[in-house]
């Protein structure tokens, strides 16, 4: 069986490794660093400034640690050096994957000529079966001088030279939120405007309201309600945003302005509408399985405008594999081909402090006419937390109260704010898999003292 992936980020790379390990003859094509998005310039090197961003903040509370008169310089070259030796090292190690056996490497820039052939750089490669993984690409608004030099990209603000003395983002999704903690924590002056009226629409409600409240204490100012107008380039040099707000024409200015209204799935020159493949303004259409329009075409990840998020893009992947396996063999192929549960997909924003969630939100299950009840424990009763000096924040735990769908109890979805909030919700995402109740978390022994006991509180509240 011969496989063609076309890009090499989650979905691409991590799916080829294990094609390749089933005896499949692979052909992966990259046209960029290998690692994709997440590798290059998403997850990892934003990561990587976050550590930097946190070490700074624990050092700005040395004072309640017994460590006085602390005289310290910020290099923010060092920053940077940091955050490309750890990129390089993980991307060694994908280039590492990359040689072994039943793995072709293609570097340029791929297109479908046909259902069973993918062109690259002006070579045919035949397929039986091919997966689309070219991921996202980021998103520009419309407006009068959004070309502007000094108007970044989330890519173009991971190489900066310096830290800008006054940073606006334009857009307080995931991605402008994260920025905005990260460069507060390294003395910007930061302003964040916002379209709709609350920051990070699509998260719970009473979640968004909380790290408003956190970040707003930090120093960092924002407008929510705010439509962008302009972005109009001074004579000295700054930048001002303008934007509308209640009718009302209010104005931030900024040395740079970071782009970060989101992401857009990366379809150009594919070729995709020449041969037939259904697209929508979101992205590749698929159904369950990750196929295309034409069955032995699939596509994963971002492209598909669903869950824009690397760990979706590797277990779509995954399905899009079993699925391939399941076909070539002759099974059911309407059937399930494995256990993956896509409506349980943890996520989590890393400010500071940071925010995760799993499952429905409030908001979700009164528009879906659910019965349901919310469990809640805080941070500052946790013993763990409070040792560490990080009370600020609570967990709100959705359950079930019974229906034709879920048992009395069933757990629908977590909301965590606050430290390691990112790893904490781990514990919950497994529950949801096996179908818990609250009754069976709350029987569960965690250890003590941890943080991760705030789940256990809740449950037992």
């Amino acid at each position: 069986m011969r496989l063609t992936i076309i890009g090499a980020g989650p979905g691409g790379y991590e799916t080829a490794v294990r094609a390749a390990g089933l005896g499949i003859e692979v052909t992966i094509i990259s046209d960029g660093p290998l690692g994709g998005t997440c590798l290059n310039e998403g997850c990892i090197p934003t990561k990587s400034f976050c550590r930097n961003a946190q070490f700074v903040e624990d050092l700005s509370k040395a004072d309640a640690f017994g460590v006085e008169d602390l005289n310290y310089s910020f290099d923010f070259g060092k920053v940077l050096k940091r955050k490309n030796e750890v990129v390089e090292q993980l991307r060694n190690g994908v280039e590492f994957l990359m040689k072994g056996k039943n793995i072709t490497l293609l570097r340029g820039k791929a297109s479908l000529k046909d259902s069973k052939t993918v062109t690259v750089d002006g070579k045919d490669i035949a397929s039986d079966y091919i997966i689309i993984a070219t991921g996202s690409v980021p998103a520009f608004l419309p407006v009068p001088g959004s070309d502007s030099e000094g108007v970044l990209t989330s890519s173009d603000i991971l190489n900066l030279e310096s830290v800008p003395k006054r940073l606006c983002v334009i857009g307080a999704g995931v991605i402008g939120l994260e920025f905005a903690s990260i460069f507060r924590s390294f003395s910007s002056e930061v302003s964040v405007v916002e379209y709709c009226k609350d920051i990070l629409p699509r998260f719970d409600v009473d979640l968004a309201k909380r790290l408003k409240q956190a970040l707003v204490k930090r120093g960092i100012a924002i407008d929510t309600s705010a439509q962008v107008q302009s972005i109009v380039k001074n004579k000295d040099g700054s930048l001002s945003v303008n934007y509308l707000k209640n009718e009302k024409e209010c104005s931030v200015e900024a040395d740079k302005v970071l782009m970060a209204v989101g992401r857009r799935a990366n379809m150009s020159s594919l070729n995709l509408a020449e041969c037939g493949i259904e697209c929508s303004k979101r992205g590749v259409v698929v159904n369950e399985n990750m196929q295309t329009s034409i069955p032995n075409i699939y596509a994963v990840g971002d492209v598909t405008g669903g869950i824009m998020l690397a760990h979706v893009a590797t277990f779509q992947g995954e399905r899009a594999l079993n699925h391939i396996l399941a076909v070539s063999s002759g099974k059911d192929a309407d059937s399930p081909v494995d256990k993956i549960d896509f409506s349980i997909v943890p996520a989590a924003v890393f400010t500071n402090p940071e925010l995760a969630v799993v499952g429905k939100t409030e908001e979700e299950c009164k528009a879906e006419g659910l019965a349901f009840k919310c469990m809640k424990s805080f941070f500052r009763a946790n013993g763990k937390a409070v040792s560490m000096a990080e009370p600020d924040g609570f967990v709100k735990i959705i359950v079930s109260e019974g229906d034709e769908q879920h048992k009395k109890g069933q757990i629908l979805g977590c909301h965590l704010f606050g430290a390691h909030a990112s790893d904490i919700i781990q514990e919950v995402a497994a529950m949801m898999n096996g179908k818990a109740t609250s009754e069976d978390l709350a029987s569960v022994i965690h250890a003590h003292p941890t943080l991760g006991e705030v789940i256990l509180a809740a449950v037992r509240s």
